[in-house]
């Protein structure tokens, strides 16, 4: 009876109306009728009455019948892009809206902001401006990103940072400890700490923060621009600055590098990269998507590239292909082109230890498959060429879906193959640079786990007369890999770049593929 009460909204004192109208039609029906009663439950309800216990409080019907501290525990459960919005409802939701728990949470559960925000009370700042003005205005430059600086490119990953937002430069480690981690140093930061409007400074040279100013020209690209580039200059002249830049980036002096042609390189590059000091243009990118059948999961590297120093590649799988694009480069090979291409349904088995030595051997090995490569894509052009031709006389229905099948079964042998090589191939096997073959860190793995076919991007200075050359492709273990350049005589080792980038991932395969192929435009 109390909770048919509760139900309808009436207290148990003035009765049930479904059960009194079920009663009313008692007494005027049938004699044979019995009324829908339950003399346990009389019995309760009476006991219940006769103590004195008060009829059950009647349900909210609203949500402006909720206490107030209830609406700030549901208010702050939603997205914050959603309370502007609530906020419009009525001036009630306004006014609770209002409360800092609420902005305070968002702010932690969105942005990661595990600050005490109570300290902002000191500066009169709110919670609320933090997310607004901060957090919500900046969001859309944060994850990773290319800076625009001609060949050399970069790696830059804005982030929060308790209650700043700070773009950080990563930079690879001294050439040529490849395995070293990654450096890092600011370039800029946003904060909201004594201004109802958040302030950008910028953080490069050595003077300290001083005034910048952030513009996000579209979707996926924004700029920075310091507007007191003399921060940027010492005391002591483009001399001193090119020490002090010499310093932080090879960890080294100019009298410390003997060879003639990395000394121009070097000077080149700061002359070049000097040029942006006040300005840059950033492109995001995106980490690789992975799944389960990779080789190794892809991602970020650092890889020597001779007198240029390391440099930092992306490795992306492709179905039967894998491709390392540059996310920083060189004049030779600017930031954004594919510097290598491994063929996954061509393995390579390496000979054993005495005959690797012989550079010859392991070249035959190598144009051997590269032979074998270039037959299988003629006939497969030449299968196409036939296809259209059949096509073009009117029979391509009959003649379609055979040629269909026979593509699809060459792809499955292809994969199949590869997929043999891969279970017959040993956990692991010696490996040593065949003599004659140039490598800039000699603490390379000395075995490897398998081997493929691979082709490498070669060019002369300013990205003139590219070509793809062959290689060998050596997968070590699963955060290291090398790469064997024949003609160049050249053996490249990478290492797994082992920082956890936060808003880095890519929304769709197409996202990355797209993104991919706008970074290599942007050199071509």
């Amino acid at each position: 009876m109390a909770v048919c009460a509760r139900l309808c909204g009436v207290g148990p004192a003035r009765g049930c109306r479904r059960r009194g109208a079920q009663r009313e039609q008692w007494r005027e029906g049938p004699a044979d009728s019995e009324p829908d009663t339950d003399a346990e439950e009389e019995r309760i309800e009476g006991a219940r009455l006769g103590h004195g216990e008060a009829p059950a409080a009647r349900a909210p019907l609203s949500l402006l019948e909720l206490p107030p501290e209830l609406l700030v525990q549901i208010f702050g459960s939603l997205p914050g892009t959603d309370l502007p919005s609530l906020a419009r409802v009525c001036s009630t939701f306004r006014r609770i809206l209002r409360t800092d728990t609420i902005w305070r949470r968002r702010c932690r559960e969105e942005y990661g902001v595990c600050e005490n925000l109570r300290k902002l009370e000191i500066t009169g700042v709110s919670c609320r401006d933090v997310y607004a003005k901060l957090l919500h205005q900046y969001r859309h430059i944060l994850g990773l990103w290319q800076p625009d600086i001609g060949p050399y490119g970069g790696l830059l990953n804005v982030v929060v940072d308790g209650l700043f937002i700070i773009g950080w430069m990563y930079l690879p480690p001294h050439d040529p400890h490849v395995d070293d981690p990654m450096r890092f140093k600011p370039l800029f930061r946003i904060h909201l700490m004594e201004r109802k409007s958040a302030t950008v400074e910028c953080m490069y040279g050595h003077k300290g923060p001083h005034n910048g100013h952030i513009q996000i020209v579209k979707k996926d690209e924004f700029s920075t621009k310091c507007n007191q580039t003399d921060h940027h200059r010492m005391s002591g002249g483009r001399q001193e600055e090119f020490r002090t830049w010499l310093r932080e980036e090879w960890g080294r002096t100019l009298e410390d590098i003997f060879h003639e042609h990395m000394q121009e390189l070097i000077l080149m590059k700061f002359i070049y990269t000097s040029q942006y000091d006040n300005c840059l243009t950033y492109r995001r990118i995106y980490l690789p998507p992975s799944n389960a059948d990779d080789l190794l999961k892809p991602g970020l590297f650092k890889g020597t590239y001779g007198s240029h120093g390391l440099e930092i590649v992306m490795l992306s799988f492709h179905g039967k292909k894998a491709k390392g694009t540059k996310i920083t480069g060189d004049p030779n090979i600017p930031a954004g082109q594919q510097t290598v291409e491994i063929d996954l349904a061509h393995p390579i088995q390496l000979p054993d230890i005495e005959n690797l030595r012989n550079f010859n051997e392991l070249s035959r090995i190598v144009l051997e498959v590269q032979e074998q490569v270039r037959r299988e894509q003629q006939e497969k052009e030449e299968g196409q060429d036939e296809e259209e031709g059949r096509s073009r006389q009117g029979d391509s229905q009959q003649v379609e879906q055979p040629a269909q099948r026979d593509d699809a079964g060459a792809e499955g042998t292809e994969a199949a193959g590869a997929a043999a090589a891969q279970e017959s191939a040993p956990t692991s096997q010696p490996f040593v640079l065949p003599v004659g073959v140039i490598s800039r860190n000699e603490d390379y793995p000395r075995t490897c786990r398998m081997c493929f076919y691979g082709t490498g991007l070669i060019a002369g200075h300013g990205f003139t007369s590219p070509e793809r050359t062959p290689g060998i492709f050596i997968l070590f273990d699963d955060d290291r890999f090398g790469f064997i350049w024949l003609e160049l005589k050249s053996f490249s080792l990478y290492s797994r770049i082992k920082v956890s980038f936060q808003n880095a991932e890519a929304p769709s395969r197409e996202a990355f593929d797209e993104m991919l192929k706008n970074i290599q435009s942007m050199t071509t």
